[in-house]
């Protein structure tokens, strides 16, 4: 898998970039379309956010394993990966903590109101939202331009990032190929 994007302390406040050399967590996350080409976003409705679905892999876990496991518990959709994007470095020197992103295109197969979130995602109030392509990277633009956290900033602008390079991949794609 080819590196796609790193993002630093240098992204949030400017300065030479600095670099972790070990990683702190492994995730794999990305874009899910449905059968009208609408992405669904998660809305964190205590931060007023949005993100993309994805999360943490666990001991034994593929990449696209992690990534379909995510997709069915915050959105409730059993899903094919259809494209691979890359893999995303995120350096957060300040807390010392290196994530590494595994990041994918998915077509949802069918859905259900199933959703199985963690504890810590229910208390943020997260729902999934469906919306077209131009919808989500408006919001993800505008949620870029607030100011949030230290550790919002940096979940912002990658998953900002990680949906501009998905939308590049999927509009360059032949209509009804994603």
């Amino acid at each position: 898998m080819k590196l796609m994007d790193r993002l630093t302390d240098s992204d949030l406040y400017g300065g030479p970039p600095e670099w972790l050399s070990s990683i702190s967590r492994k995730a794999a996350r990305g874009v899910l379309m449905d059968e009208h080409d609408r992405v669904a976003l998660m809305f964190m409705a205590r931060r007023g956010l949005y993100k993309l679905p994805g999360g943490g892999m666990e001991a034994g876990e593929s990449r696209e394993e992690t990534f379909l496991r995510e997709l069915l518990e915050e959105t409730g959709c059993e899903a094919e990966i259809t494209h691979e994007l890359g893999y995303f470095e995120e350096h957060k020197v300040k807390n010392r903590y290196m994530q590494v992103s595994y990041c994918y295109i998915a077509r949802a197969l069918s859905c259900t109101d199933e959703i199985k979130l963690t504890e810590n995602e229910r208390r943020l109030g997260m729902q999934v939202r469906w919306m077209s392509w131009q919808e989500a990277r408006e919001r993800m633009r505008e949620a870029e331009n607030e100011r949030h956290d230290y550790s919002s900033r940096f979940m912002v602008l990658r998953d900002r990032r990680i949906l501009e390079a998905a939308y590049r991949q999927w509009s360059q794609l032949p209509e009804g190929r994603a």
